[in-house]
């Protein structure tokens, strides 16, 4: 019974993403008169039309300056504040933490207008920089909670040898706890991109530049004026080429995520 369960999620699953990819390489004709047969011939064409002149390219760099930028801010600030709370005992730790942790359950939705305003009068509305730091904001209470467990499974002798070899408190973070903490780094990672890769809330409010739209909002603008130009196939290539990135991460590094995650659950 689990079995056939997990057979008919999979099925639900899949087959919409199967769906749009043949449906991405077929003419409008096809789309609409034969909506589940694969394609005559592939028309890779549509691909191209969307990625130039519906400007998915564009979309898709802005995104990965945004998130990039962003995921490597997250993951440096993330893992030092998670090692600190869960190596050294000071007073605050706790509270902090429960902080951290607090802040993954607050509606973002309820933050919009005072964040808004915060970044407007920073100079920051409608920037990579102001998307880069809200994003980071938004990201780190995640990547605390779950480093923290994961550094808390680490051997302390390992730290202690460093010390007497004579190695600072950043060189044993930088040197010898973060690469022991590599699986972790990698799943949680992973999770940060897929959910800062598919944001639509944040830059909605805080990037009304259309030539600085990510990709989530060229994707909303795409399929309003693509609906109304009655341009299917190219609205399902915009939404195949949105779509690989995640995939092609999730299928790349899906061993380091159920790694990371085995590992941090253990004490």
């Amino acid at each position: 019974m689990p079995h056939l369960a997990m057979l008919a999620w999979a099925v639900v699953t899949a087959l919409p993403l199967l769906w749009a990819v043949t449906s991405s390489l077929k003419t409008d004709q096809e789309i609409l008169n034969e909506p589940w047969s694969p394609p005559a011939r592939p028309h890779w064409e549509n691909w191209s039309r969307a990625w130039t002149a519906a400007s998915i390219g564009r979309y898709f760099f802005n995104s990965l300056i945004v998130v990039g930028g962003a995921l490597a801010l997250t993951m440096l600030l993330g893992s030092m504040v998670a090692y600190a709370l869960a190596r050294y005992q000071f007073r605050g730790n706790r509270l902090l933490y429960y902080t951290f942790v607090a802040a993954m359950f607050f509606p973002v939705f309820l933050a919009l207008v005072p964040l808004f305003f915060v970044v407007q009068q920073l100079g920051l509305l409608g920037t990579y920089p102001g998307l880069i730091l809200v994003y980071t904001a938004y990201a780190v209470p995640f990547t605390v909670f779950f480093l923290h467990a994961f550094f808390r499974t680490l051997p302390g002798e390992v730290a202690e040898a460093a010390v007497l070899d004579g190695c600072s408190h950043a060189a044993v973070f930088f040197r010898v706890m973060l690469p022991l903490a590599r699986p972790g780094l990698v799943a949680v990672g992973i999770f940060n991109f897929l959910g800062l890769w598919n944001q639509y809330l944040l830059p909605l409010v805080l990037n009304p530049d259309p030539d600085r739209y990510v990709l989530a909002q060229g994707l909303a603008a795409l399929s309003v004026s693509q609906g109304y130009r009655s341009d299917w196939s190219g609205l399902f290539a915009g939404l195949t080429i949105a779509m690989l990135p995640v995939l092609v991460a999730y299928v790349a590094f899906q061993r380091h995520i159920r790694a990371g995650l085995t590992a941090g659950a253990v004490r």
